[in-house]
């Protein structure tokens, strides 16, 4: 097939198609607009079988993202395992404190935290405790939920003192939360001035951790959890007719 000739100043005719010379139909055009689209923002490059050439170079140049600090963090932990010998857990746990006092991102500095929170060492412990001072709040509230796991007496002490001390209200009503679920009668003097506060959030959630510890339903009313925190061990601690109908409906 001869191609015409253009002569100046005339158009040639739209392209056709070879057979039949139908003209391109809208899914034509609409490819072109796109790959147009592309270009003009800047994408005339944009090859996604190279994402892993780019994600290697992006990586060479800035290190590697949070997400992959993230899956390198977990396939560390499970190479270590919990079988691993007393040495080998305290070699990585001091390999964790070292990484929690580098690292920047808080999603991060979680994961750290809850791979740490595996442990019974003392890098582990004093990665825990670290936390609940993180400039954070997001992992501040994941060592509060830690020590709720881990319990003991020192764990009521470090969650009263996070929830007395913190700024943000989510790691306080945390704390509380955390409070409750250790069934600790210890937690009873923090979490009575907790129905002080003047957050009506504070007060439910305080009144709600007082139930988990006293294994009582005395309702949600404030003032009577107060007339029970002040005296657990008197006449208000007794369990009544009232309490068992709470109980049943």
């Amino acid at each position: 097939m001869t191609l015409p000739q253009r002569l100046p100043g005339q158009r040639l005719p739209a392209c056709r198609h070879a057979r039949g010379g139908a003209a391109r139909g809208p899914a034509a055009r609409a490819c072109l607009v796109f790959v147009a689209a592309l270009v003009a923002c800047g994408c005339a490059g944009w090859r996604p079988w190279k994402g892993g050439d780019k994600l290697a170079q992006a990586e060479e140049k800035y290190g590697p993202s949070a997400d992959t600090r993230i899956k390198r963090l977990a396939e560390r932990s499970k190479a270590v395992g919990k079988t691993a010998g007393a040495q080998q857990r305290i070699d990585f746990t001091q390999e964790l404190v070292g990484m929690m006092l580098a690292e920047h991102d808080p999603r991060v500095r979680c994961s750290i935290l809850t791979t740490a929170a595996d442990y019974d060492t003392a890098a582990a412990t004093a990665i825990c405790k670290g936390a609940l001072e993180d400039p954070d709040d997001r992992v501040r509230t994941e060592a509060c939920r830690i020590w709720g796991k881990r319990g003991g007496s020192e764990a009521v002490e470090l969650l009263s003192t996070r929830f007395r001390t913190d700024a943000e209200l989510d790691v306080r009503l945390e704390a509380l939360r955390r409070l409750g679920t250790l069934k600790d009668k210890d937690a009873i003097p923090v979490l009575a001035r907790a129905l002080e506060d003047g957050d009506p959030a504070v007060q439910y959630r305080a009144v709600a951790s007082l139930r988990e510890v006293s294994g009582r339903d005395l309702g949600n009313d404030v003032n009577v959890w107060r007339e029970w925190a002040a005296d657990p061990n008197g006449k208000a601690g007794e369990w009544t007719i009232a309490e068992g109908f709470r109980r049943l409906f």
